[in-house]
């Protein structure tokens, strides 16, 4: 006796699944300027690598006979494939079914493609377009239906992941509810500008509270990753599918391996004569930190993460001799580099990555302090950033901070965790203290101004006075600084770094869990 009758039914239902939600849905998908599901996962993908899981799970009717007269495939379609040559789970929503709603959904398929990313340890790449088997009222409309107390589906395998693999979202169309959840409980995520939104409840819901809002207002890409929900936008979705293929080029597969070692095509020690003049000597005046940045990375390999939200620090990943580093900095055109409580955040979330991935972090510092002021107190800026010190205080990956201009105050303590040995350069511009003189004089010489004939001249005295013992050559004298570098000297200095500490780092999860 054959199989082929069964054979042939497979083949059947494998072939009604690739129609999604049938060729009208499809074409209302690309009528939004959207790709499609199967679409998006082969451009993502490796070709030829995907193996999909549960392909035919869903809803088939049949006749009398028993033949099948059509079938409805769940609106969730996920399975194992390669990114770059290396494995990955991939999770996506359709949302040619049901728009993702959850009546058209199979709880058990999102739960297995997250706990297949961890029991294979390798990263998991949701694509986002829906609910996410989030809320739909349709459900109730069924005589046997009945109401249920909130329980997320698998979410202990989403927030075990986070200490485990590496996890990214790509918001490639309107994503609520516990889709919204997903999204941003990963490591790097990245939404498609004007196609998607992101939002708890979408319009319909949030209008009935007596707002007029739609849904790019709402939620669109311009609120999300300035908020620091979404780490970056982009144009298209090819756009988003390379960033993810990037950003996960720098992880390992798993916390249970190293970063892999990149081309080394930049000689370690290059320097760049420019790097003299970059820095004005007026310490009002600004500079392009991100020029300094791509000049002592190996070239081109600065992959930036989150630059619209907390805009006075910079972070992102990048390569020294090949090896993959977490690179943190602060940008002088926002804030003279203070940290405010967003970038506050900004820098615990990015720390937590490099612990967990075992990434060395290199800091390029100019702080000039916590932002101060009204605004700042009403955001809890000390709050926000206590919790980025003792992020940084406690990460055991190798740190290497380059005091570039300013480190003054509670937050100047945070350049690095200074009980740890410091690999730690200082170029010849350093200024540093618990307050800059400018800031500090007034305050600590208001009676004596106060009584002056003449205030000014008086300030200007006393500034020029403590001026003379400002320089970093002086502190470096009673070793309070290791070592003032020429700063040309960066980037063989960051390199040897780099080699020097690929050997201490050790594969495994951290004592510290990932918080999204």
């Amino acid at each position: 006796m054959s199989w082929r009758e069964e054979i042939e039914e497979l083949k059947q239902r494998e072939a009604l699944a690739e129609r999604m939600g049938g060729a009208e849905k499809v074409a209302r998908q690309h009528g939004r300027g959207k790709l499609d599901v199967r679409e998006r996962i082969r451009r993502l993908l490796d070709a030829g690598s995907f193996h999909e899981i549960g392909k035919i799970a869903g809803r088939a009717s049949v006749d009398a006979e028993g033949q099948i007269e059509d079938f409805s495939p769940a609106n969730f379609i996920f399975g194992r494939g390669r990114i770059g040559g290396r494995p990955a789970v991939v999770a996506a929503d359709d949302f040619t079914v049901r728009g993702g709603a959850a009546d058209a959904a199979i709880a058990g398929k999102q739960i297995m493609a997250e706990a297949l990313a961890r029991e294979l340890r390798v990263p998991i790449i949701r694509l986002l377009d829906g609910t996410g088997g989030g809320g739909s009222v349709k459900t109730l409309d069924d005589p046997d239906a009945r109401t249920y107390i909130p329980l997320n589906p698998g979410w202990d395998h989403v927030v075990a992941a986070l200490a485990e693999v590496p996890v990214v979202s790509l918001l490639l169309g309107p994503v609520a509810g516990l889709g919204a959840a997903r999204a941003v409980t990963s490591h790097y995520s990245v939404m498609v500008r004007d196609l998607a939104q992101l939002f708890v409840a979408g319009p319909v819901v949030v209008n009935r509270l007596g707002e007029n809002t739609d849904k790019e207002s709402l939620g669109g890409s311009r609120i999300h990753t300035r908020n620091g929900a979404i780490d970056d936008e982009v144009a298209n979705e090819d756009q988003a599918f390379e960033r993810a293929r990037t950003f996960l080029g720098y992880l390992p597969d798993s916390v249970w391996e190293l970063p892999p070692r990149g081309e080394r095509h930049d000689p370690a020690d290059r320097s760049d004569d420019a790097l003299l003049d970059i820095v004005p000597r007026d310490r009002r005046k600004v500079y392009k930190m991100r020029t300094i940045i791509e000049s002592v990375v190996d070239r081109g390999s600065f992959f930036e993460i989150g630059r619209q939200h907390g805009r006075s620090v910079i972070t992102g990943l990048a390569r020294l001799d090949g090896w993959p580093v977490a690179l943190m900095a602060e940008d002088p055109y926002h804030y003279g580099g203070g940290w405010t409580a967003a970038a506050s955040q900004k820098a615990v979330r990015f720390v937590d990555l490099a612990e967990s991935f075992h990434l060395p972090v290199v800091h390029l510092v100019d702080n000039p302090g916590f932002v101060i002021g009204s605004e700042a107190e009403r955001a809890g800026t000390i709050r926000h950033g206590a919790r980025a010190l003792a992020a940084i205080y406690q990460a055991n990956v190798p740190w290497c901070s380059v005091i570039i201009r300013k480190v003054f105050g509670v937050a100047g303590a945070a350049h690095s965790n200074g009980h740890r040995v410091q690999y730690r350069y200082a170029w010849p511009s350093g200024d540093w203290g618990s307050l800059p003189v400018e800031g500090g004089v007034e305050a600590a010489y208001s009676a004596m101004l106060e009584e002056a004939e003449d205030p000014e001249a008086l300030l200007e005295e006393i500034t020029a006075r403590l001026n003379r013992v400002r320089s970093p050559f002086r502190t470096a004298e009673a070793f309070m600084v290791e070592e003032i570098i020429d700063p040309r000297a960066t980037r063989p200095l960051l390199c040897e770094f780099a080699n020097l500490t690929a050997k201490l780092r050790t594969p495994g999860p951290t004592r510290l869990r990932y918080r999204p």
